[in-house]
């Protein structure tokens, strides 16, 4: 009979470089500018400590939840436990949707920082799409990388831990240069003006939030194979969303001391023209690039890694096709389910440009609705299992869940038609409608019992 178990292979640094550079990854150089431009430089600072708020308050549900279960597929396990099968296929479907949009994002991601270096080496066109030009030579970059880091995932975990642990180094050295750089060069009349759109403009820069700082729950995700005492699963999480929160309200800063806002309005990529204009040099700004690209490396490689043990668990648990619960038989990885992330990911440049936007934002909603669902099982799990061993425990009461829920709920909400932050109408709810109708047939034949009876028949043949 085949092996059905998952290898413990990560280590603490492991489990802290997985979720911090999950969480620093390509959106702090591309978007940087938008966040100023949309709700000015203070305003961009508040979205960003609210947003904050609300991250580590459902970070510290989290954190006691994933040291209590440890088990693959994190938020899958915890809302099985405390709100049934149909509450969980729900949580495990949307944050799986979130994790998808992030590995997508990077694929459009990679080949727009060549844009940037290598300006008009576009060949081949296709077609235009929201009129961005899509060229073959283009969509080829991306895919070719989405190939290389699902390599790299399909072959083991440890590996692809290493590469993240790396790469993360990487993001951190590069931002402490354009941070320490703009506190000694930058100029504080450019922060000005303070806030810009009003309200709508700090919502404009919350509804990213959720998409920026997703993959602190990568770690709850891979609990099942990290070889560390189960506390500590709890305090690495945390640290770790601490951690990226400092980073992004910095650099959020460090952007707006560079860049008066004329420079800023007419800026591809605020974060690398930052970095040329406060050391005076077009080099400063390339290095800023390969920042980001280690930044799109770790992010992408995440989750991957996040959303494979999200669709694995779905398999076992007989939610989705047993295909996707496929262990491979000498790496030990969720094979099927790392290569489905790796093909939509490549297949994601074909979209061009545009799709940076819509991603994020269609991304962002599943998320929220996950971090809802963990919110109340976190409460739910305090009531009825008290006595439950809980390692790490965010606090005597359950007042961080509380929050979470309200805050949840009130970023679901941002992205409803009619808010100042609303989804944009058709392509970012054609990508949550579409992801909606799959996993709507999926959980009909959940219900049914069609993937547990086929489960069933395969490993009665494999005994």
């Amino acid at each position: 009979m085949e092996d059905k178990k998952l290898k413990k292979v990560l280590s603490s640094f492991d489990l802290l470089f997985l979720a911090l550079g999950a969480m620093l990854g390509w959106g702090w150089v591309v978007l940087s500018g938008t966040w100023i431009t949309s709700a000015g430089s203070v305003g961009a600072v508040i979205a960003f400590i609210i947003g904050g708020f609300l991250v580590i308050c459902v970070g510290l549900n989290y954190a006691e939840l994933a040291s209590a279960m440890p088990k693959v597929g994190g938020e899958h396990e915890y809302v099985h436990r405390a709100l049934g099968k149909k509450a969980s296929f729900v949580a495990s479907w949307a944050i799986t949707l979130g994790y998808i949009s992030v590995a997508t994002f990077e694929a459009v991601a990679l080949p727009t920082v060549i844009d940037y270096l290598l300006p008009d080496y576009q060949a081949g066109y296709l077609w235009t799409i929201a009129g961005w030009d899509v060229h073959l030579n283009w969509v080829l970059i991306g895919s070719l990388g989405a190939v290389i880091i699902t390599a790299i995932n399909f072959i083991g975990l440890k590996q692809a831990a290493v590469l993240q642990t790396v790469f993360t180094l990487m993001i951190v050295a590069v931002g402490l240069v354009l941070i320490f750089g703009s506190a000694a060069y930058g100029e504080p009349s450019n922060l000005s003006p303070l806030f810009e759109g009003g309200a709508g403009g700090i919502m404009t820069v919350l509804v990213m939030v959720p998409f920026l700082f997703v993959g602190f729950d990568v770690i709850p995700q891979v609990a099942e194979e990290a070889n560390l005492p189960r506390r500590k699963i709890g305090s690495f999480l945390i640290i770790s969303v601490i951690a990226a929160i400092v980073f992004y309200l910095a650099i959020a800063l460090g952007v707006g001391l560079a860049l008066s806002p004329e420079e800023l309005a007419v800026s591809e990529l605020a974060s690398a023209d930052s970095m040329a204009a406060l050391f005076g040099s077009e080099r400063f700004a390339q290095i800023l690039i390969l920042g980001g690209v280690a930044g799109i490396v770790t992010s992408w490689n995440s989750f991957v890694i996040g959303g494979s043990r999200v669709l694995y668990a779905m398999a076992e648990s007989g939610m989705i096709p047993q295909w996707f619960g496929k262990l491979h038989p000498k790496y030990k990885t969720p094979s099927n389910a790392v290569l489905f992330i790796g093909i939509l990911s490549a297949l994601a440049p074909l979209l061009g440009r545009s799709a940076l936007v819509w991603i994020v934002d269609a991304g962002g909603l599943g998320i929220v609705v996950a971090y809802f669902l963990v919110a109340m099982s976190f409460i739910l799990l305090r009531k009825k299992e008290p006595k439950m061993e809980r390692p790490f425990r965010a606090g005597k009461s359950p007042v961080f869940g509380y929050l979470a829920l309200i805050l949840s709920l009130g970023f679901i909400v941002l992205y409803l038609p009619g808010m100042p932050a609303a989804l944009i109408w058709p392509y970012e709810w054609i990508m949550v409608g579409g992801w909606a109708l799959i996993g709507a047939y999926f959980f009909i034949q959940m219900n049914r019992g069609t993937y547990e009876k086929k489960n069933a028949t395969i490993q009665k043949k494999a005994l």
